[in-house]
């Protein structure tokens, strides 16, 4: 599901919104590789985040009277980022898993993604069940559902861990 996350807790959340209105500006944390939801584009001649979810993130900006700074990092900088405040809501393909919700408070979802493996068409008799795919090659986005969802259902398969561009990381 693709969903914006605040900070948790009650009281805190008023305290948020004040906070940003004070300092005149709301500084969304996202990672653009996710069109048409936020990616990067050349606007004016000048490379900027764009996308529905960008669009989104500048009408609540627009409703809190404030300045939209986008924070454009590698997805598992992302909660991080608002974690620490360096951030003050992020947006992007996140999921609401339970250890997430432990940290953070998630919008009513807006989107909601299957996750599936893609493999090619001329594979597709060697992978029939999970287990067939211990011997595989997988890729998965750091920081991602996916990513722990293969290390933990398909322990013995090596997995190529992707930064934002697509290069391995570990």
């Amino acid at each position: 599901m693709i969903l914006v996350a605040c900070l948790s807790g009650a009281d805190s959340s008023q305290s948020a919104v004040e906070a940003i209105k004070q300092k005149g500006k709301l500084v969304v944390a996202t990672s653009p590789d996710y069109a048409p939801f936020e990616f990067q584009a050349l606007v004016d001649g000048k490379n900027q985040v764009v996308g529905a979810d960008i669009d989104m993130a500048q009408a609540i900006a627009d409703e809190l009277g404030v300045k939209l700074e986008i924070s454009s990092m590698n997805f598992d900088n992302v909660l991080t980022s608002l974690q620490t405040g360096k951030a003050d809501l992020a947006i992007a393909g996140i999921s609401a898993t339970d250890e997430r919700k432990e940290v953070f408070d998630f919008s009513i979802p807006y989107y909601e993604n299957k996750m599936s493996f893609l493999v090619r068409k001329a594979d597709l008799d060697k992978y029939k069940d999970l287990s067939s795919l211990a011997s595989a090659n997988i890729a998965a986005q750091k920081g991602t559902v996916p990513e722990t969802m293969v290390k933990e259902t398909i322990t013995k398969c090596p997995i190529d861990i992707l930064d934002q561009y697509g290069r391995g990381s570990q």
